[in-house]
């Protein structure tokens, strides 16, 4: 089955058609946190990659510039895990939250910027930024990214999120990276914000389980089917999923209509959330490798998530060229 690539609903315009248009793919970044981990910076910290948002910026721009410089065409912000209620434990008043969530989005356009006025290839499409939502999970710190079980109610999970997302809507991204996404449920309570607040478009990637679930239990072909038909979701798909689970997911999805898929697997290790370590066996040489496969299977906008690096998102780029 061909897949469409020019989408249009509810007057939103996806940012990815132009690239899909020209060379019917998109590279996206790799891991922000592992190349911070790389170049020496401590994560073991509630905030993870936020509290270097907060105390060392110019480390999250020079990062981005680097998976610019490797061949991305998509960079996604440093607010994985960056919320109100996390800075304000850190000590941050809300004036102060929002600034850093917003800090988060200007720093990807600033790495840009520099990138476009560096770049000697003038025919080069402008990359596009992502700012990132991560699940309320994330903000625990307890692994429950990985579950989907919260102790809250639907209106606290949907309160949570929409603070959020206004303020890195408002900072101008081009679009909204809604990213490890655990469950129907919150999935679910995304969607509704994004049609209700008509804020921009998105992508929305879950976390997969196995060969046809995400890590909630919920098949992957059900939540494209539902999830597929709000207007401001550009594109749905999987991340910090092992890569050899990618194509039967992928798979398992008779029908995605026309809305292209997205895919960014990790290198395929567990998240250890008592030990905070990386536990399995990795392979994020692999993930080239397997390219051609998910690329077949509907996937046009693929990168790389947790353990993987600029070399990562350089081979991938390779491969589809």
């Amino acid at each position: 089955m061909v897949r469409g690539y020019f989408v249009t609903m509810t007057g939103f315009q996806s940012p990815l058609t132009p690239f899909l248009a020209r060379q019917r793919f998109v590279v996206l970044d790799g891991g922000l946190a592992t190349e911070l981990e790389r170049r020496g910076h401590n994560l073991n910290d509630p905030l993870w990659s936020a509290r270097i948002l907060v105390e060392q910026p110019d480390a999250i721009r020079a990062v981005h510039l680097d998976y610019l410089r490797a061949g991305a065409e998509i960079i996604v912000t440093a607010s994985y895990q960056a919320s109100f209620e996390g800075l304000a434990a850190r000590g941050l008043s809300a004036t102060a939250a929002e600034a850093v969530l917003t800090r988060s989005v200007t720093l990807a356009r600033e790495a840009r910027d520099q990138f476009q006025s560096e770049s000697e290839d003038s025919g080069r499409m402008t990359p596009l930024v992502a700012a990132s939502i991560g699940p309320y999970g994330a903000s625990l710190g307890d692994g429950s990214e990985y579950t989907g079980v919260y102790r809250v109610t639907d209106r606290q999970l949907r309160a949570w999120h929409a603070s959020r997302l206004e303020v890195l809507a408002a900072a101008g991204p081009d679009l909204l990276a809604c990213e490890t996404i655990p469950s129907r449920r919150e999935a679910e309570v995304l969607a509704d914000l994004l049609e209700q607040r008509s804020v921009m478009p998105a992508w929305i990637s879950f976390a997969g389980k196995d060969a046809t679930l995400v890590v909630d239990g919920t098949p992957f072909a059900e939540l494209v089917a539902s999830i597929g038909q709000a207007g401001p979701v550009v594109a749905l798909g999987l991340n910090c999923t092992p890569p050899h689970l990618i194509a039967p997911l992928l798979q398992s999805v008779r029908d995605a209509g026309e809305k292209p898929f997205v895919v960014y697997p990790n290198a395929g290790s567990i998240w250890d959330a008592k030990s905070k370590q990386w536990r399995g066996e990795e392979s994020a040489e692999s993930i080239p490798r397997l390219v051609d496969r998910w690329y077949d299977l509907g996937a046009r906008v693929i990168g790389g998530c947790c353990r993987t690096t600029p070399d990562t998102v350089r081979l991938i780029r390779e491969r589809l060229s």
